[in-house]
């Protein structure tokens, strides 16, 4: 079940992801740009903000969790690797939801490994008051509070990714 109204309106997001990408053009302005959204999560901000890029970009995708429904196990499961060459290149790790830090600061360590030119992270949503390693984030949307969020790609159970906004989430045993 959904509780509340939107934390963020479609506008408000939209309004955000603009921004976000302005940064990021101009951070990149006459480089190319290999962007890697972190699946499943972060695909349709992702989209929002690739086709908000004002420079030449390429993309590729991983796909990592370390989350049982509202939980973190706090073990990274790798699903898919990127199977682009980032040696030398302008790396943009996109990430949904920047919670206790771990599945991101596996990957960010990952990919440091494989020396790219620049390695910059930008994450729709920063819980910081759950970050358990800290990770350095160069493109935020939103910090929000310590609560479970669904929508624009963020699940529970793999259920509410389409929904256009943000809500709070809390299960129905929840409220009983």
């Amino acid at each position: 079940m959904i509780t509340g109204k939107p934390l963020y309106t479609v506008n408000q997001i939209q309004d955000r992801v603009k921004e976000i990408a302005d940064a990021i053009s101009d951070d990149f302005k006459g480089e190319e740009l290999l962007v890697i959204p972190i699946l499943k999560g972060a695909f349709m901000f992702a989209s929002d903000l690739v086709r908000n890029i004002k420079v030449p970009l390429k993309m590729d995708f991983i796909m990592a969790s370390s989350y049982l429904k509202t939980d973190s196990t706090g073990e990274v499961t790798l699903h898919c690797d990127v199977r682009e060459n980032v040696m030398d290149r302008n790396v943009l790790l996109v990430e949904d939801i920047v919670d206790t830090g771990v599945t991101l600061n596996y990957i960010r360590e990952r990919l440091l490994q494989k020396r790219p030119r620049s390695l910059k992270i930008c994450g729709l949503l920063d819980k910081r008051e759950r970050r358990e390693v800290d990770v350095p984030l160069d493109y935020i949307g939103f910090e929000i509070p310590d609560v479970f969020v669904v929508g624009y790609g963020l699940d529970y159970d793999n259920k509410y990714r389409n929904l256009p906004y943000l809500a709070v989430f809390k299960k129905e045993s929840d409220e009983r």
